[in-house]
């Protein structure tokens, strides 16, 4: 079994052999591209327009979008191209994600007429190998040649604030002093760890370090029932592994509206995942056997043993070692500080992405590195017309199977605001298609401020939730309202029916006993003729 350290450890020996763990042809692939090993940084090429730190996906939509414009554009990154987002985050999860999905969709093809004879072989290294292979072939569009070509100047090395306009690079062939007009922090952040007793010793994986294995652990305890913990707790259980899935809040997905996540909890529940939440006194050590995890669940002690620990219980934002005190940049432990503007304490700085952002989704990151492009490049005299995050509106999702996707506000959040608020909500057990694919354990909830149509919020709980919120978020981003969505036709047979029956549950509530009576009369006076 490929087990690695807890620290974050990608990239291996800069100067001369970079590679991820396992060294095969895909992941060489995958570092040709991110951290060419002969990369030769270039020469300055004087003041920068805008110089940006990080190339996760809020450096590389920030660099390539001014260079696209026109500007000179430094972009500088220490590890991989493509951060989190490409190298241990969303596209491995989701190739493994989809690999365990197959897993079970063969177990439960009986339900569809299928008979799969015993003796059918699972192979791990091959699924973890096609996600290998899959992120190679992605990697391009992140790669250090591609941005090359499209204008910006690509330097591989550690970048530190030097001043209040300057940046050093520490690369592998030497030094570089890069100066700028403007700069960006998109430095991202890394995985954390409670302070359990004994983790550390005892070792474990994160999202960091889970993606290098090659074979299967038998037995895997996952500490935090968040959104990267619950789905790896299914996939992995899902391949057959023994999943024991450690929370110390009650249930799963403890920000989701309660019924939502205990639907997904179920399925979890059924794919042989053990939840043992509510967890008090969690304890770690090292046994001949394994690690050894000691937790009180619901006022019962739990003592198993597991091969391997996943920690999926955070993110801690990378501030360290970039020189934020020279450039005069105030930041804390939850980021670096930042306005509306996303504009630091530095005026002449900006940042974006989990450095500096509440939401941690590379689709946030992507949206603030559009907001940072147009305050940074295009001055707007007396404040009129920059950018706000504060505009944004954010949907996400959590991968599971069902998915759990959402956007704006929950009903709490409404009444802690003070405004009214109505909330329907329609069952996937009534729409025909989830009906007929088999998956309609879920729901749709949409909440309308009282009074009007306007949408404040929205759940989905359904295979595709994902893809089905966008209808959500485009209406609240274009201000159009439930009447908009109730108004729209819907291709049949389709999960996405649901969007337009719930909002049509609105309308019949606001079709009143006075309206029909009314309308009754006119029907009545129409037929005399």
């Amino acid at each position: 079994m490929v087990t690695l350290p807890s620290e974050k450890i990608v990239v291996m020996n800069q100067r001369d052999e970079s590679f991820v763990l396992p060294n095969d042809e895909h992941n060489r692939t995958l570092v040709s591209n991110v951290h060419p090993s002969n990369w030769v940084n270039p020469e300055s090429a004087g003041r920068y327009n805008i110089v940006v730190i990080g190339a996760g996906t809020a450096g590389l939509i920030t660099a390539v979008i001014a260079a696209s414009l026109g500007a000179k554009v430094a972009l500088i990154e220490k590890n991989l191209m493509g951060g989190d987002c490409l190298n241990v985050g969303c596209v491995p999860s989701k190739g493994i994600i989809r690999a365990a999905r197959a897993w079970a969709d063969l177990r439960n093809a009986s339900e569809f007429g299928l008979h799969i004879p015993p003796g059918v072989k699972y192979d791990f290294g091959a699924a973890m190998a096609r996600m290998r292979k899959l992120r190679a072939r992605i990697s391009h569009n992140d790669s250090v040649h591609r941005y090359t070509n499209l204008g910006v100047d690509v330097y591989i090395g550690s970048g530190r604030f030097t001043g209040a306009d300057t940046i050093q690079v520490e690369g592998p062939a030497g030094n570089r002093t890069l100066t700028f007009a403007k700069a960006a922090v998109c430095t991202g952040a890394r995985a954390s760890a409670p302070p359990t007793p004994g983790l550390k010793e005892a070792g474990y994986l994160t999202n960091e370090t889970v993606f290098s294995l090659t074979e299967l652990p038998q037995r895997i305890g996952v500490i935090g029932a968040g959104p990267v913990g619950c789905e790896l707790a299914q996939s992995f259980a899902r391949f057959g592994s023994q999943i024991f899935l450690i929370e110390a809040q009650h249930g799963i997905m403890p920000k989701e509206d309660r019924d939502a996540a205990e639907i997904v909890e179920q399925h979890m529940l059924r794919d042989g995942v053990k939840l043992l939440c509510c967890g008090k006194d969690l304890k770690v050590s090292r046994t001949d056997s394994g690690k050894r995890l000691t937790v009180d669940s619901h006022g019962q002690q739990y003592d198993v043993t597991v091969d391997e620990i996943f920690v999926g219980v955070g993110r801690t934002p990378n501030v360290e070692g970039i020189g934020l005190e020279a450039a005069g940049v105030e930041y804390d432990k939850n980021g670096v500080k930042v306005n509306a503007r996303l504009q630091t304490t530095n005026p002449g700085i900006f940042a974006a992405g989990d450095i500096c952002s509440r939401y941690k989704f590379t689709h946030a990151a992507d949206a603030m590195a559009q907001i940072v492009i147009q305050n940074a490049l295009f001055p707007h005299p007396l404040g009129l017309g920059y950018a706000s995050v504060e505009s944004l509106i954010m949907p996400w999702c959590t991968f599971t199977e069902p998915e759990v996707a959402h956007v704006g506000m929950y009903e709490k959040d409404a009444r802690e605001k003070g405004i009214e608020v109505e909330t329907y909500t329609y069952k996937l057990d009534e729409v025909d298609r989830a009906i007929l694919d088999g998956e309609d354990e879920g729901f749709a909830r949409v909440h309308i401020q009282k009074g009007s149509d306007k949408i404040l919020g929205a759940t989905i709980v359904a295979a595709h939730a994902g893809d089905m919120i966008g209808e959500f978020s485009v209406a609240m981003k274009a201000g159009a309202g439930a009447k908009t969505i109730a108004g729209t036709i819907h291709p049949y047979p389709t999960q996405a029916e649901v969007n337009k029956k719930v909002v049509n549950l609105w309308r019949k509530a606001h079709f009143t006993p006075r309206t029909k009576a009314l309308l009754m009369r006119l029907f009545k006076w129409m037929r005399r003729g």
